[in-house]
């Protein structure tokens, strides 16, 4: 067979090569509606690969009225737990033959409404929104105009769209319940900015496990490792810096152990910590960061079975294992 030249081959040249009708060539291409014998696929799948076809998917979508393009809004794609999570969103999507449009939102409500906007303009078949403060329902605009749409990570206040969350309360019960092992009974929790979101929840359940023990600090900072660098100086400089910490995010932990180094504050001695992410960077700090490690893979999974509609068939999204490594004071580290 020889290629086309000039223009791009159509499925009636893919058809002639392959001896069959367009319909079957359809078939083939479109995994259905109707079953094809396997050496008639393989016949056309072959005069496709000769011929260097490539389906019409702007046809198809017009056909169809749809585009095979799921939009994902991410709270921060520069935050390695947000990254994580969009790759196990993709791969999830991937196996439904969605392709991912992504967006960043930077933290900012403004950009996530106006995302969302532009993913409408573009036609997505359904939008996945991983928010990390509550706030407006921006997927309600999406809705509105047919659209399905998700949450994950985060639920917005008024709790009208479906969401995927993380493992809050049992994750922090787990961090608390560990290092009063180790025998800290002030554990102090390194929160965000403001109040809100997963981090809210977290902080809520750190002061109800500490409840009647005595007072444990409740510290504040921006969720970078450089904002929590600079916080951990300059406790350690006022000689304030508690023994026992939970981190709200990986990102802030990381910067508290990078500012005890600096510092000569040794950890787990002097500082105990854990973290309640569980990205793939925390296993790789000094000492390696003993996390509650959130279930972003089967948190994906539900959300995208919730957006197409499979969401009987999805199991629950499983509590966040606590993975003991070198930084809470454990002889033992986690291979």
């Amino acid at each position: 067979m020889a290629k086309q030249t000039g223009k791009a081959p159509t499925l009636t040249d893919v058809a002639r090569a392959a001896g069959t009708s367009t319909a079957v060539v359809s078939y083939v291409m479109n995994n259905g509606p109707r079953p094809v014998a396997a050496a008639t696929r393989e016949r056309v799948l072959a005069a496709a690969a000769e011929l260097d076809y490539r389906p019409n998917h702007i046809a198809r979508a017009l056909r169809s009225r749809t585009t095979g393009v799921v939009g994902l809004i991410l709270a921060d794609a520069s935050n390695p737990y947000f990254g994580a999570l969009a790759r196990h969103v993709e791969q999830a999507l991937d196996k439904h033959g969605k392709l991912t449009l992504t967006g960043n939102a930077g933290y900012s409500a403004d950009r996530q409404e106006h995302l969302a906007d532009k993913f409408l303009s573009a036609q997505v078949d359904g939008l996945i929104v991983v928010s990390a403060d509550g706030g407006a329902d921006v997927a309600d605009q999406v809705k509105r105009a047919g659209v399905p749409a998700v949450y994950v990570h985060n639920q917005p206040e008024d709790e009208g769209t479906p969401a995927v969350t993380a493992d809050n309360e049992a994750a922090v019960q787990q961090a608390v319940a560990h290092l009063r092992g180790h025998g800290h009974t002030r554990i102090a929790f390194l929160a965000g900015p403001r109040d809100a979101g997963p981090v809210g929840r977290r902080r809520a359940t750190w002061e109800t496990a500490l409840a009647g023990t005595g007072e444990a600090p409740l510290l504040r900072c921006a969720y970078s490792r450089a904002a929590a660098a600079a916080l951990t100086g300059q406790l350690i400089s006022e000689g304030t810096m508690p023994a026992a910490l939970i981190t709200a995010t990986d990102e802030q932990a990381i910067g508290v152990l990078a500012a005890a180094r600096t510092h000569k504050l040794p950890v787990p001695d002097r500082l105990a910590v854990i973290s309640l992410d569980g990205t793939p960077d925390s296993a790789y700090t000094a000492p390696a960061l003993t996390v509650t490690r959130q279930p972003l893979e089967a948190m994906a999974a539900r959300a995208v079975d919730l957006l197409l509609g499979s969401e009987a068939a999805a199991p629950p999204t499983p509590h966040a294992p606590l993975v003991v490594r070198g930084s809470c004071g454990c002889a033992t580290a986690d291979s």
